[in-house]
């Protein structure tokens, strides 16, 4: 897999200019808990000062009201992005009072599960179906696990690259065709070799023991109220974190686009005892979407999916089929609690180099025994992936992770000198060599730097989590926005609520035939 990497590469830079590369975008989207200043998960409704959650472009929310997500537009360098990052929770900083965004991860549920608000979108049907299918979450998976943060990477290659590699490779596929089918490639790709991630930037080795009530966990205890992995390097990843693709019999395939939107639909379309029992309407209230494997396509969690154009309405399976992939979303990032922002530049230019790496490498279809070996050595690799003797499988066989890490590192480079010909100085090349390090020395790994934090200071998580937040709102404070620029946030804030307001005096059709039309444009 290596060397065919490589020499792909090589023959694509024989017949192609690296300005193809260029074409590339990328945008990060970022979930941030709001707390209060003693760091309970905050219980008060999303800020009017940061707009309507339903239609400001750039600031919503996920599972829970409390948990706020950032979203960049497409940005054409990671730097750019991250400054947009940066204003964005500058903006939210001076619109949220005394209250905190927690640095961390993995969140402590001190009040208990009932204290996390579900988040509300207003009475448009648009904002129902958002808060009912978050309702369905909470009833299926419990609300502790819906409000664990982590940061998204989107990735896509422009159209210049795709003409070039599909010229190159002599295809005859329509354009949307061939691309889809290779960035299908890259994903089966980045599965297998996913424990990558985690290894080099899991950042939830320790987790607070509220965030476990009632949840059976094999971890020593730090303290009376931290758990831990001494080797664990993202919790968060693990069966501790958001999961559902062993739960209901849920198989997706990924064998190409077609496979991947018809398994999913099946899922959307398909009863489960266990929702069954939940009920859909219960004394007059909804307490989900439906009874089905899935009540939408994105409820199913994986660590990454394809995503189509942004600007459409039909559920995520339609648009597929009717787009194509128009770039794809890394989602087992970890908040990095070392950065006020949630994640810094080098790990992104390396990143960048993985997903073009695991693009270029051979693709084949991923059957039933490889598809047991990802889920094991993502297993693996969370819970004890800093562990020296630490092994992982593949094709069959034992391989000690540091080795394995090691080949894939060093076959990186070429695409790293690749993305850094259209630099003016070398920052792809630094990014690998840092992550060597990291290879090399696991203590360097985000993990080890966080439990050896805690020990220094003597802190359990909590202790830990709630001090560095404190610390970056002081520091977020401390540099507002110029006054143009928050203007500008300001009336995108305001016109966010307009939107809202004037959807939903909009007519509204009966919500049950709303959602029926929904799942029929799904088909």
């Amino acid at each position: 897999m290596v060397n065919s990497a490589q020499t792909r590469l090589a023959a694509f830079l024989d017949s192609a200019s690296t300005r193809s590369l260029a074409s590339r975008r990328l945008g990060l989207e970022k979930e941030s808990l709001r707390t209060a200043a003693d760091g309970v998960i905050a219980t008060t409704p999303h800020p009017r000062a940061l707009g309507s959650a339903l239609t400001h472009p750039w600031i919503t929310t996920d599972y829970s009201e409390a948990l706020l997500e950032f979203v960049t537009p497409p940005c054409h360098d990671v730097r750019s992005a991250l400054v947009w990052l940066d204003e964005l929770q500058r903006f939210t900083y001076a619109g949220i009072g005394d209250e905190l965004l927690w640095a961390a991860s993995m969140p402590c549920v001190v009040a208990g599960e009932d204290s996390i608000p579900i988040a509300e979108y207003g009475t448009s049907n648009a904002g129902l179906m958002r808060h009912i299918y978050r309702r369905g979450l909470g009833y299926r998976y419990g609300r502790v696990m819906q409000v664990i943060a982590g940061v998204h990477l989107n990735f896509s290659l422009g159209e210049p690259f795709w003409l070039a590699m599909q010229q190159h490779l002599g295809s005859s596929e329509s354009l949307q065709a061939f691309r889809s089918r290779h960035y299908m490639g890259l994903i089966r790709n980045q599965q297998r070799l996913g424990w990558v991630v985690p290894y080099l930037f899991g950042c939830s080795p320790a987790v607070c023991n509220s965030f476990l009530r009632g949840k059976s966990a094999d971890l020593p205890a730090w303290d009376d109220n931290t758990s831990y992995g001494p080797y664990a390097t993202s919790l968060r990843m693990s069966d501790l974190g958001y999961q559902n693709k062993r739960r209901a019999g849920l198989r997706v395939s990924y064998d190409s686009l077609e496979a991947y939107t018809a398994s999913l639909e099946h899922a959307v379309r398909t009863p489960w005892p266990e929702y069954e029992k939940i009920g859909v309407m219960v004394d007059g209230e909804y307490r989900q979407l439906n009874a089905n494997i899935l009540q939408i396509e994105n409820e199913y969690y994986s660590s990454m999916r394809p995503k189509p154009p942004a600007d459409t309405d039909l559920p995520p399976g339609a648009a597929l089929r009717h787009h194509g992939i128009e770039y794809v979303e890394l989602r087992s990032l970890d908040m990095n609690v070392f950065d006020p922002r949630g994640v810094s530049e080098e790990p992104i230019r390396f990143l960048e180099a993985f997903l073009l790496y695991c693009l270029f490498l051979d693709s084949p279809p991923i059957d039933t025994r490889e598809a047991e070996e990802i889920d094991h050595n993502q297993h693996q690799t969370t819970c004890r992936g800093r562990d020296p003797d630490l092994h992982l499988l593949r094709h069959g066989h034992e391989v000690p992770l540091r080795e394995w890490l090691t080949e894939i590192l060093q076959a990186m480079k070429p695409f790293c000198a690749a993305l850094d010909t259209e630099q003016s100085e070398p920052v792809y090349g630094p990014a690998l060599e840092s992550m060597q390090q990291r290879a090399a020395h696991p203590q360097e790994t985000p993990s080890a730097r966080m439990l050896a934090q805690m020990a220094e200071h003597e802190q359990g998580f909590f202790n830990f989590a709630i001090g560095i937040s404190r610390h970056y709102r002081e520091q977020y404070l401390a540099r507002p926005l110029d006054t143009a620029r928050q203007r500008e946030l300001e009336q995108i804030a305001a016109r966010s609520l307009i939107e809202q307001r004037d959807l939903e005096k909009q007519p509204q059709q009966d919500f049950a035939r709303y959602l029926a039309q929904r799942a029929a444009g799904a088909a």
